[in-house]
């Protein structure tokens, strides 16, 4: 199949300074082989869009020990002191946003949906500088779609043609990530012929997803 390709051959259309979204929360749901591939790669200057930034040179937290990221955006860092340490010397950029308000972001990216108001960080200092309305009688900040270059995700199936299914938690941030990115790579667990796979439980069409990567030690 023409998605089907190495972690390696598919983290190479990577870009130093690129937009990525990486799936997971913490060390779950997170595509574990595309991780270590990006690290593998050198790729520089990255702004890292994710939920967390894993644990110190754990997960996603080998990105930073490696000095591959340039700016952070996600909810939540405080278990990676890492992160908290370089932004505090300058070395990154955070932008932190609410998890809903992430998740929403990731979404609206992936359906064409350039900004939306929400009230998550109405009265917040994550809601200074952003154009404020009142709707029923409740304040609301504006808040814009997140897109990204790339997408790595993490899926329990595909089949050839890149349709995925996914098991439990990992539906965290994947199938959202997969839509808001111009180019989707899928690491899964198993890999299945056309037709293989119950219509009903895919979740991703494979129209979003450009390459598939087997996982590494499944």
């Amino acid at each position: 199949m023409d998605k089907l390709m190495t972690a390696q051959e598919a983290v190479d259309r990577i870009r130093d300074g690129d937009r990525i979204m990486i799936g997971g929360f913490g060390l779950r749901g997170c595509p574990d082989s595309l991780v270590d591939a990006l690290v593998a790669s050198g790729k520089k200057e990255l702004t890292i869009i994710s939920n967390d930034l894993g644990s110190p040179n754990q997960g996603l937290g080998r990105l930073l020990t490696n000095h591959q990221v340039k700016a952070l955006i996600g909810s939540y860092y405080n278990w990676n002191p890492e992160a908290i340490e370089a932004y505090n010397c300058g070395r990154i950029q955070v932008t932190l946003v609410p998890q809903g308000t992430l998740a929403e972001s990731i979404r609206a990216a992936g359906m064409g949906i350039p900004a939306y108001y929400t009230p998550a960080s109405a009265g917040t200092e994550l809601g200074e500088g952003k154009e404020r309305r009142i709707f029923q009688g409740r304040e609301y900040v504006l808040e814009r779609a997140i897109y990204a270059d790339a997408a790595l995700i993490h899926a329990k199936r595909a089949d050839s043609l890149g349709n995925l299914c996914y098991s439990k938690t990992a539906r965290n941030f994947n199938p959202l990530m997969a839509m808001a990115a111009t180019y989707t790579i899928a690491e899964v667990e198993e890999i299945v012929e056309a037709g293989d796979l119950d219509p009903d439980t895919v979740v991703t069409p494979h129209i979003y997803i450009n390459a598939v990567v087997r996982r590494l030690g499944i």
